[in-house]
């Protein structure tokens, strides 16, 4: 498929979420970010290893469960767009409305 693209939104939710895990563990903050990128960087490869989000029922709406974090991305045709990182108890239609998500 080629390149991983991040929105600002998805980039601001991984700080976010980085922030937050840096309180407690700096150390751990930091392999949790890597982690989620080397998770994300398959996708470059095999774009739909992730499932289609249920809410959406779109196939080009997919997602990889990291932990608690569900990585929400779109499929494009030369790309693959990180769309949002948002932890599994959110309301994932309530959370795209509010924030703006790139998808159409």
């Amino acid at each position: 498929m080629g390149k991983i693209r991040w929105s600002k939104t998805a980039q601001q939710n991984l700080e976010e979420v980085a922030d937050y895990i840096a309180q407690d563990s700096p150390f751990y903050a930091i392999n949790f970010v890597e982690r989620i990128l080397q998770d994300t960087e398959k996708l470059s490869n095999f774009p739909k290893i992730g499932r289609i989000v249920p809410e959406f029922k779109k196939e080009t709406i997919r997602e990889l469960i990291f932990h608690n974090y569900r990585i929400v991305y779109k499929m494009e045709k030369d790309c693959v767009f990180i769309v949002s990182i948002c932890h599994g108890s959110v309301d994932i239609l309530r959370k795209a409305t509010s924030e703006y998500w790139e998808i159409n």
